[in-house]
């Protein structure tokens, strides 16, 4: 087996194609490795591979493009052909719905599976590290904004506390902090940040960067000016997203940032210092 998978992954790697580092492969060319000789017996396992992944839920046009390719047949006559440009994934599920007698299909199956749980492992990669880095950087701007209010008359912690929900009322459409934390179930002494997904961490930054941006640039001095400020900026933010189809009250909590974090540890440093607006 270890043998025929070596064979199998080269020989996958010498048909593969790349377009904006996206792999994919020619289903004609790809079914003489699973060991199909006819192209009428090959496409009903692709059929039988797409209406698995309807079932799941799967963007079929992401996966099963169909195509057409010129084959030479007898004394170089060319002939238009069907084709499927198949994904990585794609070809996966085409193997799981193989016959299963065929070697070559056994071996794809176990090659397949590694390679696409590979995929997906190194996929949520790169969105933990989005994630952890977004909240970052929500801290920085957090920091300088507290910074700006408190030299503008923002300065108890009750003042802040007052500042900080005008800020996520505006974005979630009045909910205050608690309510959002109640409704997540996410502890009361806990950071809404911390479960906060990607896209959420990105708004609450651009609603504060906007904020300062303004504070700054307009010289907004006194409490009730600086709070105004801060919540027509996240109106304005919640109202971006809403037009892009994004209800941020709607949106379900993530896993604790702070367990990504020791998961990634090792690996990714990042700065924990804490923030007035942390709850933000």
């Amino acid at each position: 087996m270890d043998k025929d998978l070596v064979f199998l992954q080269r020989s996958l790697e010498q048909i593969k194609y790349t377009q904006d580092e996206m792999e994919y492969w020619s289903a004609r060319e790809l079914m003489g490795l699973l060991g199909y000789q006819r192209w009428e017996s090959f496409s009903e396992v692709i059929k039988k591979a797409m209406v698995a992944s309807k079932l799941l839920d799967i963007k079929l046009k992401e996966h099963f493009r169909e195509t057409t390719k010129m084959i030479i047949i007898g004394r170089g006559a060319k002939r238009l052909v069907d084709d499927y440009y198949l994904s990585r994934y794609a070809c996966y599920v085409v193997a799981q719905n193989g016959d299963v007698t065929k070697e070559p299909i056994a071996v794809a199956q176990a090659y397949f599976a590694v390679q696409t749980r590979r995929q997906e492992v190194e996929d949520l990669a790169l969105v933990e590290t989005a994630r952890l880095e977004a909240r970052e950087k929500l801290k920085e701007t957090e920091g300088k904004i507290e910074r700006v209010v408190y030299k503008r008359g923002i300065r108890l912690p009750v003042e802040f506390a007052t500042f900080k929900n005008k800020h996520i009322r505006g974005l979630y459409g009045g909910l205050r902090t608690n309510d959002l934390k109640k409704i997540r179930g996410i502890p009361k002494k806990r950071a809404l940040a911390d479960f906060d997904s990607h896209v959420e961490l990105k708004a609450k930054d651009l609603a504060l960067a906007m904020t300062t941006h303004n504070i700054v640039g307009k010289d907004i001095q006194g409490k009730n000016r600086l709070e105004r400020e801060v919540e027509d900026n996240s109106i304005a933010t919640r109202d971006a997203l809403l037009g892009r189809g994004i209800v941020p009250e709607s949106l379900p909590p993530q896993e604790d940032i702070k367990k990504v974090e020791k998961r990634r540890r090792k690996s990714l440093p990042f700065n924990t210092q804490a923030s007035l607006l942390e709850d933000i």
